[in-house]
């Protein structure tokens, strides 16, 4: 038998059912997600996405091994630029932080806010800790590098090969928004 786990936005709404495990957790401290996070945050009933370290925690997960349960109809991906690789999806009933996709990625980063308190799966790596200026040192709990990690690739290419390198495409119901459209 297979190990799931449900969760869900704020409001239950939106929620997911994730088959098996995650591949990697992951504190990413790129100033792409701080941007995003920062922008993100400003919604109404927004949870927070970014630590009190300055990085955000992440889940990742095979594409097939993530269910849309329900609430598919309710996402809205912000792109930082019209051209980013990156979109940042959101639950529009209760702006819950849902996923971060890569385009033409096999993955999906969910956010560890998805996850009631002291049930996320603790990160297993930091990453782009080089993109942290002016923020105060980070403590050496867990391993970090400057830039993603070899540990971190290597998990990315095992998953892919696992799904027999396909990348499943989420199509959502809504164009995509500008993140400085928020602040408009």
């Amino acid at each position: 038998m297979s190990e799931t786990t449900e969760i869900s936005c704020g409001c239950g709404k939106a929620a997911l059912t994730l088959h098996q495990g995650p591949f990697i957790a992951t504190e990413c401290h790129c100033t792409s997600c701080r941007t995003a996070g920062e922008a993100l945050a400003e919604l109404p009933l927004a949870r927070p996405m970014i630590g009190q370290n300055g990085g955000t925690h992440f889940v990742l997960y095979r594409k097939d091994r993530v269910t849309f349960s329900k609430g598919l109809d309710v996402l809205v991906a912000y792109r930082i630029k019209p051209d980013s690789p990156t979109r940042r999806v959101v639950a529009s009933c209760c702006n819950t932080p849902i996923f971060l996709e890569f385009q033409n990625g096999h993955w999906l980063s969910l956010y560890g806010s998805l996850w009631p308190d002291g049930a996320v799966p603790p990160a297993d790596l930091r990453t782009v800790v080089a993109d942290r200026e002016g923020l105060p040192p980070l403590d050496d709990a867990i391993p970090a590098g400057k830039l993603q990690t070899a540990r971190f690739y290597a998990r990315l290419l095992g998953a892919w090969i696992a799904m027999g390198f396909k990348s499943p495409t989420i199509e959502l119901s809504h164009p995509d928004r500008a993140i400085s459209d928020i602040a408009a």
